[in-house]
């Protein structure tokens, strides 16, 4: 296999987070299904933020998170995702690259603002998303870098970039140039409406190998599979893709894959400040050992330290060194 310049490169939605504390009641009032995304149009955007109490903003966007997450572990990453030349565009440029990740689409000069996801964590620490994508949905094929994906190891893609037709294409076009290059492919399935909205889709990426690696939680697998019982799910799953991973909260995850099943359990949190970026945090961590041929087990306990990390302060990326934190749990 050619050598790789990169260990994982993600393709998704690159979203400026808007992150604000609130109340049930507040989620009751503006008609929002806690613990979910729901995609909206700009003036739906503007009213929410309105509404908000007091936010913080930062660079995110599920791959940008991971990818990010992998540059804290000491992964080399790169990412691709579509901003415009805006004031926020220009501020979630300053940021991937500030991390360490390779990153160099070009903004778009006119179109929809550049994407933003309004993050509302309630005192439990679920988080309520609500995503403007803007002009993360107008990445194209012609975004795709070829030279980059086949320097590539493993190939990271997003469920939510299915939505939009040229994005779905760039998706494509990118999944075929790395198995042209013998490379890995990964898609994260993201959100259980996502699910809802493209599950015959996304059981066919399965199915005919156009990924090889799948990154589901629990709600997820049951939407995609239809059933309650997760045993059912879990033999499905086996059947449909050659490594899967489900995540399981403080259940911890399981691997399947050629070396069998393993249930890997969590890393244990002191409190939970705020879910947001947890799966995608788990995705990096996991993703950091097979970058560096780690067995299932330690692939998940890489993913389970970086989600505990994640989870214990509010925002979707990590604010130590990843890399720190697994040699002093000795996992690298």
């Amino acid at each position: 296999m050619p050598s790789t310049q990169y260990d994982v490169l993600g393709i998704g939605n690159a979203i400026v987070d808007v992150i604000a504390r609130t109340e049930e009641d507040f989620l009751l009032k503006q008609s929002m299904h806690k613990g979910t995304m729901a995609l909206i149009d700009e003036p739906r955007a503007q009213a929410i933020y309105d509404a908000m109490g007091p936010a913080i903003e930062t660079s995110g966007g599920s791959a940008a998170n991971t990818i990010v997450g992998l540059a804290s572990l000491g992964s080399r990453s790169a990412f691709i995702g579509k901003v415009k030349d805006d004031e926020l565009g220009r501020a979630f440029t300053h940021d991937i690259r500030a991390a360490g990740v390779a990153y160099a689409t070009p903004p778009a000069a006119d179109g929809p603002s550049t994407a933003r996801c309004y993050v509302l964590v309630t005192p439990d620490g679920e988080r309520t998303m609500n995503t403007y994508l803007g002009a993360a949905q107008d990445l194209h094929p012609a975004d795709i870098d070829a030279d980059m994906i086949a320097a590539s190891a493993v190939l990271y893609l997003e469920g939510y970039l299915w939505d939009p037709k040229n994005a779905k294409d760039a998706f494509l076009k990118a999944a075929q140039i790395a198995h042209e290059a013998e490379r890995k492919v990964a898609l994260t399935l993201s959100d259980a409406f996502c699910v809802d909205r493209w599950r015959a889709e996304f059981l066919h990426l399965m199915r005919s190998r156009t990924v090889d690696l799948i990154f589901a939680n629990e709600a997820e697998l049951h939407g995609l599979y239809q059933t309650s019982d997760f045993d059912t799910a879990v033999k499905a799953l086996r059947a449909d893709v050659g490594t899967a991973v489900v995540t399981r909260s403080e259940k911890g995850c399981v691997v399947i894959g050629p070396q069998g099943t393993e249930a890997v359990s969590a890393f244990p949190v002191e409190r939970v400040v705020d879910t947001t970026g947890a799966g995608d945090l788990f995705a990096a961590g996991f993703l950091s050992g097979l970058a560096r041929g780690a067995d299932d087990r330690t692939c998940g306990r890489l993913g389970a330290l970086a989600a505990a990390e994640v989870i214990q302060h509010l925002g979707a990326r990590p604010e130590r060194s990843l890399r720190d934190l697994a040699r002093e749990n000795g996992l690298m």
